[in-house]
Formats: structure tokens, sequence, C-alpha cells
């Protein structure tokens, strides 16, 4: 099968479309022909060996996250798909590779497409929509009422994040630039901070979450908005200790991110916020009502450019340059 292919980290030069051999499957997986596949930062990240430490993988590896497909076989102890079922996923963190023909994928983690979107759109959804699940719902505990503030609300994760929490009957405050702010409001923002402009931390005050998408900078900087009790959640980091016991990592690696996160976490003890790093996982069963919101159009998905499988490297490299709105897809069928 034609695949996207890592043949050595780094940023330039290592990447390549070529053969690979068909994905072994289990007695539990499913095997999907891939129609669409979504590029995140963290393919960027994979890409640059960023996490080469705690996701080791053998090189070459096939880069890619999430997809939407057909699938073309069962195993023999699938119970809830068929061939045929057209489907969409974020794959096991140890079971990337998206970007190409076929992917194996355990049928836990597989959900069913929803039905009124095209498999682009489909394909923009898994991994946003589940760190945003997580951060928000499981983390966040977020309830109607609330206020919470997320950041980079014209991100592939901010715009779903952003329709997720209205829904939920928050009040919602992101940031953005200049050029997104009615589009962010279209989304469902209440109160939006142009950063070009002013200060988030000069603008909102008690806020009870935050999901913050962007640097260490920030992640301190929204510290000072928060209200004692409030929940500071962040997936660009830094790791903290319980995020590498849930990984399985060595007691050397649990005391690196236990370093890594002390300032973050000491400063938000002290403000009487819980801080907490989300690696989001897959889950067929979030998936499943997650497109549930989709069909009844309370969440829609935002679809930047989509490229054909050929220009996968450039697609890469416009979600690198920190400009899309919303979710760059790459087209496969």
């Amino acid at each position: 099968m034609k695949a996207f292919l890592l043949d050595r980290y780094g940023k330039t030069g290592n990447t390549r479309i070529g053969d690979a051999p068909e994905p072994p499957m289990g007695d539990g997986d499913v095997l999907v022909r891939i129609h669409a596949a979504s590029v995140n930062p963290l393919d960027l990240k994979i890409r640059d060996g960023d996490f080469k430490l705690i996701l080791p993988y053998r090189l070459p590896l096939i880069l890619g996250n999430d997809l939407a497909g057909v699938v073309e076989k069962v195993g023999a102890k699938v119970t809830r798909f068929q061939p045929g079922d057209a489907v969409y996923a974020r794959p096991d963190k140890a079971r990337i590779g998206t970007f190409a023909e076929l992917i194996a994928i355990d049928e836990a983690d597989v959900a069913r497409k929803p039905a009124n979107v095209t498999m682009e759109e489909a394909a923009s959804l898994p991994l946003v929509g589940l760190t945003a699940w997580q951060a928000l719902i499981e983390r966040g505990k977020l309830q109607p009422g609330q206020t919470v503030l997320i950041h980079a609300g014209s991100g592939g994760v901010g715009a779903f994040a952003i329709q997720l929490a209205k829904h939920l009957g928050a009040t919602v405050a992101t940031t953005t630039s200049t050029a997104n702010v009615e589009w962010v409001k279209r989304l469902g923002a209440d109160i939006v901070i142009d950063y070009k402009k002013e200060k988030f931390q000069d603008v909102l005050r008690d806020v009870d979450v935050v999901l913050n998408t962007l640097g260490p900078d920030t992640l301190e900087q929204s510290l000072q908005v928060m209200k004692p009790g409030g929940r500071l959640i962040s997936i660009s980091g830094p790791p903290d200790p319980a995020f590498a016991r849930d990984a399985g990592l060595s007691w050397p690696l649990v005391q690196v991110m236990r370093l890594l996160s002390r300032r973050i976490r000491s400063r938000a003890k002290q403000r009487g916020v819980e801080y907490s790093f989300l690696f989001m996982r897959p889950d067929g069963a979030q998936l499943q009502q997650i497109a549930a919101l989709v069909e009844a159009g309370t969440i829609q998905p935002v679809v930047d450019k989509v490229f054909p499988f050929e220009a996968t490297q450039d697609a890469l490299a416009y979600v690198e340059t920190g400009r899309a709105k919303g979710k760059v897809v790459i087209k496969l069928v």
C-alpha cells in the first residue's frame, strides 16, 4: 500500500511517499480503507522527534493520527462493525499511521462516521474532538453557568472546544487574532480577546476552567485569571508525573516529568488551582457521542483546506505556519 513515511526525526528531508506492507490485524481489529486523514500539530512534533522519549516509535514510521474511511475486513472477535461500514477514528498512540491507504485499529477505538458530513469533514474531528471532550468534560468537569477560557480559538482544538463548551452551557472566552474575531464569535464564543490588541489577563477574572494549547508563558499567565478551585488543563505541556505514570513510563522519566512541571504545579497550588497535562486517548464510545452532536447540528466540522495525498508534505507545511482556521485534511480516495 502507499503511505507517507518518516525515515528519521527532523524538520526537513526526512519524509516521503513510499510503499509499506498492509498492516497486520488482530482478532479485535477492523481494517479500514482510509478516505481522508487530518493533519495535527502532533504530527509535526512526532516528525521532529519531540516525543521520542515517551513515544519510542520504530522508524520508518507512517505518520497520521486520525481518519475517516470504510471498513474492509474485521477480526474474528469484532462484533460492532462489518465490511462496508463508514467509520472514523483516532488510533491508539502505539498504532498511528493514518497517512496511508489502510490501517488496522482496535474495534474499541472506532465509531460510525456522522451521517451528515463528508469523509473529509469526519476526518477532521477525532483527535480534536476527543481532546476537547476529555479536557472540558472529564478533566475540567465544566458545568452550565461556569466560565471557560479556550486559548487559540481559531485552531483545530479551539474551534471544536468553543462549540462543545457552548453546548455544555458555559460562558466561553477565547483568544484569537484580529482576522478571526468575528469568526470565533459565530462558533459560539461569548468573550473574544484579540491578542494583537489586548492581554487576556487584563480582561478576564474568575475563570473556572482554562484549556491551554499554547506555550509556557500563556500557561502561567492563565493562572492570573482563574478562581480558586479552578482547573487548568494543558495539551502543550509541560507533562506532569500523573501523565508519566498513566503512560507507563520508567521511574527516571516520571522524575523528569516531575521536574519539568514543578514550576507550573507549584504556582497553580499557590492559587488554589488544579493543573493537569492532557495527552488524549482514543475512545470509540466518546466518538459516538460526538457523532450524535454533529448529526444534531450542535457541532460543525471546521475544515480550512483539503490537500491530495500526493501533497501531504505541503499539508504539513501549511499546518506548521500556524495560520490554519480549523483543520487541514488529506484526501486519499
